[in-house]
């Protein structure tokens, strides 16, 4: 099927509006872990492109292992659309091992982004850019969609849960970061070892995080399962994301996930927090370099300005 068959009209739509989708990769261990990414969808191929930067390469890496991927897009913040629906989609992805430094391919990808989050200006323009350079050392992932499916807005779902009760004191692994937001991605797999994704209200317990066996996508398989966490505002500030990892298991009307793990938030809104990520991307950046004995390419600095809206590229 083409990837512009799964993808119809109206999922595109959706897909097109959405500031960022929750990205799943397989790890080595088989866990579906998923992060928080921008895409673009080719509106000529119906194939999905994604970007990441060097520091940040592990989902390459997992791709390059095993190219099952899914996306699920589910937090409509920012998107314009009033109650929308939520988009799962399960694709192969590819990855080749180019270190891009200019847009290339990727412009269409990288004009969108500008104008959805006009203060990464700063990013490119110095002093910035002499902080930054790392996040423009980019490796691009494409996805092409196999299947794809519209889920209930995530806004009913809330509604119809109600308040939520306090778990326990103290709680499983990661539950104080879990507890900071109305919901969670969770990423599991199906029969085949595929990367499952829904959004879910777990909730503490004693034991682990208990997830309502509705919420569960049918073809869920018990094994390694993650629950991500995260956020953004409007214009892609304010970001915040944490993933708890662990086994998944069913217990009758229930699912319930044992942490064993916990992946601690890139952005914490506070100061220390945005110096310990900056020192701790440059520095993987660097071995990344170092171990495929590349020098520190130059960024083409020029072609990134010409496609901020209002520049004479954005114009064209």
């Amino acid at each position: 099927m083409s990837p512009l068959t799964v993808l119809t009209p109206e999922i595109a739509d959706v897909v097109d509006s959405y500031l960022t989708c929750e990205f799943a990769t397989l790890a080595a261990d088989g866990t579906p872990l998923a992060w928080p990414t921008a895409v673009w969808r080719d509106p000529a191929d119906g194939r999905l492109l994604i970007t990441t930067s060097l520091a940040y390469g592990q989902k390459a890496r997992n791709v390059r292992r095993d190219g099952r991927v899914g996306l699920l897009f589910s937090d409509p913040t920012g998107s314009g659309l009033d109650a929308p629906p939520q988009v799962f989609v399960a694709g192969t992805a590819t990855c080749p091992e180019e270190i891009h430094t200019a847009p290339d391919e990727a412009a269409e990808y990288w004009r969108k982004l500008f104008a959805r989050q006009p203060h990464s200006l700063g990013f490119v323009r110095p002093p910035g850019r002499w902080l930054m350079d790392w996040y423009y050392m980019r490796l691009f992932i494409t996805v092409t969609p196999d299947r794809a499916e519209a889920r209930p807005p995530l806004a009913e779902r809330l509604d119809a849960a109600g308040p939520r009760e306090p778990g326990p004191v103290p709680g499983p692994m990661g539950a104080a970061l879990l507890e900071a937001f109305p919901s969670a991605v969770l990423g599991a797999p199906d029969t085949d070892g595929n990367p499952l994704l829904a959004r879910v209200l777990p909730r503490a317990t004693a034991d682990g995080f208990a997830i309502d066996a509705a919420d569960v996508p049918d073809g869920v398989v018990p094994g390694r399962a993650a629950l991500l966490v995260h956020r953004h505002d409007d214009v892609l500030k304010d970001m915040h994301n944490a993933a708890v990892r662990g086994e998944l298991r069913a217990e009758g009307d229930r699912w319930l996930l044992v942490p064993d793990k916990v992946l601690e938030p890139t952005g914490t809104g506070r100061l220390s927090g945005a110096f310990r990520v900056l020192r701790d991307a440059r520095r993987a950046t660097a071995r990344h370099l170092e171990k495929k004995g590349t020098a520190r390419p130059r960024i083409e600095w020029d072609r990134f300005l010409e496609l901020f809206p209002g520049s004479e590229g954005a114009r064209k």
